[in-house]
């Protein structure tokens, strides 16, 4: 009976609470919860980073070729159209062996694929990449997975070039 009593009086005074003190304490709750959940997605994020990027950079690449021109000096990309798929890794081989300098030029494409690096010459360049300048004779290698399916354009935004139909498409499936 004392246990009842105990319990009744615990409710009683609980009741006696007016509702702003009732909305605190469970605002107070919802932060805590949220933060708790929130702390536990930032430690997990570097760990499973680090597992996927050893995964993948243990991936072979799959290397595919492109020109940029042709050494009859027309303009065009062979092959104008590129396939990949999502999570896997790829070497963009890159060779200009025309007369004149040409841009690999896909801004969205860029955006949608993680860039393991760039190499050309001694060179190699990490990070973010939207287009590559190669000049007459020129050789670059890219060494990227693709993230973000979809069909993105890929153009020489040299003027004239473009229009002459210097242009392709590169498609990322999942």
């Amino acid at each position: 009976m004392k246990t009842y009593n105990h319990l009744y009086q615990i409710v009683i005074t609980l009741l006696a609470f007016p509702t702003t003190v009732w909305l605190q304490i469970l605002r107070r709750n919802y932060v805590i919860l949220t933060l708790l959940l929130a702390l536990n997605f930032i430690a997990a994020t570097p760990a499973m980073a680090a597992n996927l990027s050893d995964d993948l950079l243990k991936q072979p690449a799959t290397e595919i070729r492109v020109s940029l021109g042709n050494s009859a000096n027309e303009l065009k990309f062979e092959p104008n159209h590129l396939e990949f798929e999502a999570g896997k890794r790829y070497q963009l081989k890159l060779t200009n062996p025309s007369q004149l300098k040409h841009y690999f030029t896909a801004k969205d494409f860029a955006d949608g694929i993680w860039t393991q690096k760039v190499e050309a010459g001694k060179v190699e360049i990490k990070g973010a990449i939207h287009e590559l300048e190669l000049k007459p004779g020129a050789e670059a290698e890219w060494v990227f997975v693709p993230l973000k399916s979809g069909t993105y354009g890929l153009r020489c935004p040299i003027p004239g070039h473009t229009e002459a139909g210097m242009t392709g498409e590169i498609a990322i499936k999942n």
